[in-house]
């Protein structure tokens, strides 16, 4: 691929253009009242335009001022200035989120990929568009830098556009160019961008980041959504740390900051087997330091094009293995998102929540995933409902929710009915709040009055239990331990054996399993019994291939231990290796042994016994083998 030349910027700009040359009051003197003013994306505000429009303030009267997301200052959301100034916002940042709080601004919920179209159809006409650029280049050209996004729809269907030309504005490729004679009114500057420092990382952060990082497969396209949750941060944008031993990852995203950094630098990041794209990181805009402004300016590498191609849900259903992070600050039991409010409070913004989601679903192999912290601790509830807070508002519906991923697990919604979905989403809510959800669900029907005696065992198993196995063929098999959303998955394995697998399992002829049964098998509390399976990646989530457990007699201290292995893949390797990881998490237990009991024409388990590696004891009656293994 032909890389872009150098940048050779006019060194004589100013004398060339000198008649669209103008000082910020001047410029901003073209402000009339009513007039609506847009103001350019996040960190890419021009500073010295928003300062001359609020000195105005006392000679204006509603001027309405539009904006998608900004990190300065934002002088002109004060209350004092109320009638001089409204603000209208896409998505609600720090800055303005008191005044609209307080009824004095107002929100505009859209998806992030609608909002070009309503400058071009005229819906929302802008008077005035303020915008930051480079300097020229040689040919007449200025680049958007770091704010693409709607930007750029904005300065092309804007009545007047004053760009703050500023010397210290990186140059991005992709589609971020302007012809300098397409804009009206040129205010030079040669200042600092806005900057974003990172926060340190949340505990729950880290701890959610790691389960979805586990989802992610080598190969995948990523995108880190917009969103935020009180107290904790941006968890998508911490996903990026966790991903570093991956390989081949493609960015396909609205928003980079400088945790892009530190995955690109560990080489994670090549954008290798990206459908469109490729070898590119593809975004709208960034906020972060002048380290992350330095790395794109003139980089190749970062493609910055604007919020009509980036969040095209089409464009991203095109990229394979696409996965989507978006936060969520509340979600019920049913699988509703709520994303930009806490109850009747707006607080963020739909931003591209849907779009991303949407995509991901429909790329091939795609993952879509919803992020949140299971509790509100500032408020001490769980963000976990039965229903959703009075005023909370739906972003992402039910019916298109796939992964959910707070910090005791992963819950996968998507084709299950409201039993199945309620019983997951309980299974990754704080422990505090399960008893109370369950009873919950069981008074609003979402689940059967039977449930009520598996409150105990709503458990989800700490990550220390899971590992992996690599076949010689390439297969890569996950062992895990069981989860109550576990059920359906463990009716198709037992329905797949064969007569002789149940007869050796079982030590019956019986194919039948009735419900309890099932249950039983599933809701376990993962301290005096334990259970694993062995899962292969599908489409629908995964496919279940084996079982091992262990139950605990606490008499002796020893276990009895059995499992089971789908027939097709018997004689793999898989039997000895969850055999042996039963083990690990015994001794890791504190259990002095195991106990068995298997038929005498069931070779291949007594051969597993066997070669276990420890000492072993048997002794045979009435055609079955009682063994005993001492750790």
């Amino acid at each position: 691929m032909k890389q872009p030349a150098k940048v050779e910027f006019d060194q004589h700009w100013q004398e060339k253009y000198e008649d669209m040359i103008s000082s910020p009051r001047k410029a901003l003197s073209h402000v009339k009242n009513g007039h609506r003013v847009f103001i350019g994306t996040g960190c890419g505000e021009p500073q010295l335009l928003v300062e001359a429009l609020t000195k105005r303030a006392g000679e204006l009267a509603d001027v309405e001022i539009v904006h998608l997301l900004t990190k300065g200052d934002a002088p002109y959301a004060s209350p004092k200035l109320a009638d001089s100034f409204s603000v209208n916002s896409f998505f609600i940042g720090q800055n303005v989120r008191g005044l609209i709080q307080e009824g004095l601004g107002s929100y505009t919920p859209m998806l992030l990929s609608d909002i070009p179209l309503l400058f071009k159809a005229g819906q929302l006409p802008l008077d005035v568009v303020l915008i930051q650029v480079t300097e020229p280049d040689i040919l007449g050209k200025v680049s958007l830098g770091i704010s693409v996004d709607i930007v750029k729809s904005a300065a092309e269907n804007g009545s007047l556009v004053i760009a703050q030309v500023n010397k210290q504005m990186p140059w991005t490729f992709g589609d971020s160019l302007f012809d300098i004679n397409d804009l009206d009114i040129l205010v030079p500057a040669d200042i600092p961008l806005i900057e974003r420092v990172s926060k340190p990382m949340h505990e729950v952060s880290k701890k959610i980041a790691k389960h979805v990082a586990s989802l992610v497969e080598d190969g995948s396209t990523v995108q880190f959504g917009l969103g935020r949750v009180p107290g904790i941060g941006r968890i998508p944008a911490a996903c990026m740390h966790y991903l570093t031993d991956k390989k081949d990852i493609g960015i396909h995203t609205e928003m980079i900051t400088d945790a892009t950094i530190e995955l690109i630098e560990s080489g994670a990041v090549t954008g290798a087997r990206k459908t469109m794209d490729q070898g590119k990181i593809v975004t709208s805009f960034c906020m972060g330091t002048k380290k992350l402004y330095d790395l794109i300016n003139q980089n190749p590498l970062f493609s910055f094009k604007p919020t009509e191609y980036v969040n095209d849900s089409y464009i991203i259903s095109c990229q394979r293995k696409m996965v989507s992070i978006n936060m969520a600050l509340e979600i019920d039991l049913t699988g509703q998102v709520c994303a930009d409010s806490e109850g009747e409070k707006f607080y963020s913004g739909i931003g591209g929540q849907v779009d991303f989601n949407r995509g991901a679903a429909r790329s091939k192999n795609g993952k879509a995933i919803i992020v949140l912290p299971a509790t509100d601790e500032k408020a001490g509830k769980s963000r976990i409902v039965c229903q959703l807070s009075r005023g909370a508002g739906v972003v992402t519906t039910r019916g298109e929710v796939h992964y959910v991923v707070t910090e005791f697990g992963i819950a996968y919604l998507h084709g299950k009915n409201i039993e199945e979905r309620t019983l997951a989403l309980i299974s990754i809510a704080h422990p505090d709040f399960r008893e109370q959800l369950l009873n919950d669900a069981i008074e609003a029907r979402y689940i059967r009055q039977e449930f009520a005696s598996f409150g105990d065992k709503m458990v989800v198993a700490s990550d220390d239990m899971k590992t992996s196995l690599l076949l010689d063929d390439g297969t890569f098999i996950t062992f895990r331990p069981i989860h109550p959303t576990d059920e359906q998955s463990i009716r198709d394995l037992l329905y797949a054996l064969s007569q002789e697998t149940l007869y050796y399992r079982f030590m019956s002829n019986s194919s039948r399993f009735g419900h309890t049964q099932i249950k039983n098998f599933v809701y376990i509390d993962h301290r005096k019994d334990v259970a694993i399976v062995a899962t292969l990646p599908a489409a629908h989530g995964e496919e279940m291939i084996a079982v091992g457990r262990y139950y605990l007699d606490e008499r002796t201290n020893r276990a009895e231990a059995a499992f089971i292995v789908r027939d097709e893949w018997q004689n793999r390797g898989i039997g000895s290796s969850l055999f042996r990881h039963l083990i690990t998490i015994a001794k890791r237990s504190g259990i002095s042994g195991f106990t068995a009991e298997v038929l005498g024409e069931n070779k291949k388990m007594q051969s597993i016994f066997n070669k276990s590696g420890y000492k072993v004891q048997s002794h045979l009656e009435e055609g079955v083998f009682s063994f005993r293994i001492d750790f």
